[in-house]
């Protein structure tokens, strides 16, 4: 296993994988109609060209993890962490976030999840991050907003 940045070719791979990675978070919220499952080639493109996207890869050269971040103002915005549903529960997670942080020390890095997904929240806390906020987007969602500085 390694992770590494990502190429533009990686990109059409790494959408399948969110596919297939968000499917929890969906059956969470008993929908389909979740950003990440709605969004494009194009949408990751734009992310690839204004901030980072790494992938984790195993051996045989498959795409199983991946994490995306951007700066702006001082701070590391992390999104769309996600590691292959026959991966989880192994550290790879934990993993991904060590290395988006690593590219950037010293910095204040902050990421938001689902309220109902209580498995990032821990991961999350397990890594050093603090929850800093909350943002009901609807009555059936509301953001949390975590940060490590």
């Amino acid at each position: 296993m390694k992770i590494c940045k990502a190429f533009k070719e990686d990109l059409d791979e790494i959408l399948k994988l969110q596919y297939l990675a968000y499917q929890s978070e969906a059956k969470l919220f008993k929908t389909q109609d979740i950003p990440p499952l709605k969004q494009t080639l194009e949408e990751v493109e734009h992310e690839y060209n204004t901030g980072e996207i790494l992938k984790m890869v195993a051996e045989d050269g498959t795409i199983f993890g991946s994490v995306r971040a951007y700066v702006e103002n001082g701070t590391v915005y992390i999104g769309k962490l996600m590691v292959h549903p026959k991966y989880r529960c192994l550290g790879n997670g934990t993993a991904l976030l060590k290395a988006i942080e690593e590219l950037h020390p010293n910095k204040r890095f902050e990421l938001f999840t689902s309220t109902r997904s209580v498995d990032n929240i821990r991961l999350y806390e397990k890594c050093g991050y603090k929850i800093f906020g909350q943002k009901e987007v609807t009555d059936e969602l509301t953001f949390v907003y975590m940060e490590k500085c």
